[in-house]
């Protein structure tokens, strides 16, 4: 009997998330097995489980961070780039709906337009072409984004700095808690617990073509750890430095960026997707009474 979804991401952070929902809506689901860069592998548990919907979370961003694609290209380049493109290749023979988990770090500010908004800057829309290749992490994502939105099967979502209302740690704010200093510079975030119900829905509903993924708005580290103080920890202290002396401790530059995420709000009317100031002091208010359970 075929499965409504396909689920690449087992192991991931995000891919069983999207399981308990699936599942919580009645729907069924099955893990994919195969590794996206095997072609045959792929094909054959297409036509085996022949899924309504395939949810790609899968890929390689490298741990214990990006730094770790600059000394093992081959590999990203394979997750990244061959095993993507060939997943969406493939369901697109098959005539399969895919909605694929990407990233917005693929852009930074400038001297230009594109300065943070609170300073009178604009935010990157989907048609904004790519500015930032510092790391190759982000070089790859680039580069495969011209190509995945060819498909005409696929719901290119694009998230950034993930949050969830855990301490996984892949969260965001675990790993901002852990560093002894952080920069302090407006980004875009993506609340997962708001999110990621909406990407199924997009979805079911058999949406295609580029999203950016994630709260509307900006908010700088600083402002997440003064969250983090009231709500988890009021003896938390933190330090902050500049990007130059951040760059003199990490292997490749890191994308800092708004995006626009006027596109996603007006494809979800009736989805509660809110600013993120306010999304992330209701991730808090979550993550308070969870750590207490």
């Amino acid at each position: 009997m075929p499965v409504d979804f396909l689920i690449i991401g087992k192991t991931g952070w995000i891919g069983p998330k999207l399981a308990a929902l699936v599942e919580s809506r009645g729907l069924t689901y099955e893990y994919a097995e195969f590794r996206m860069e095997n072609r045959g592998a792929v094909l054959e548990a297409l036509d085996r489980l022949q899924p309504k919907h395939v949810l790609n979370a899968a890929g390689i961003t490298g741990r214990p961070n990006v730094d770790w694609c600059e000394t093992h290209r081959p590999e990203t380049i394979r997750a990244n780039v061959t095993g993507t493109l060939n997943l969406l290749d493939c369901c697109a023979i098959k005539g399969i709906h895919v909605t694929n988990f990407a990233t917005g770090c693929i852009y930074h500010y400038d001297e230009g337009d594109f300065k943070p908004t609170r300073e009178g800057g604009r935010a990157f829309t989907e048609s904004d072409p790519p500015n930032f290749t510092g790391s190759f992490y982000s070089k790859t994502k680039a580069m495969v984004q011209e190509l995945i939105i060819e498909f005409p099967n696929v719901l290119h979502l694009r998230l950034r700095m993930p949050v969830s209302d855990d301490l996984h740690h892949r969260n965001l704010i675990t790993k901002i808690t852990g560093y002894e200093k952080v920069v302090n510079i407006p980004n875009s975030m993506s609340i997962l617990t708001e999110l990621l119900p909406v990407a199924v829905d997009m979805s079911l509903r058999d949406l295609t073509g580029m999203y950016n993924f994630c709260n509307p708005g900006a908010i700088c580290h600083n402002e997440v750890l003064d969250l983090y103080r009231e709500f988890i920890d009021p003896e938390f202290k933190y330090q902050n430095f500049s990007l130059e002396e951040q760059e003199k401790v990490i292997s490749a530059p890191r994308s800092n960026c708004e995006l626009d995420a006027s596109k996603l709000i007006k494809a979800n009317p009736g989805a509660e997707i809110n600013d993120i100031q306010l999304a992330m002091r209701k991730v808090f208010e979550r993550m308070k009474i969870n750590l207490g359970k």
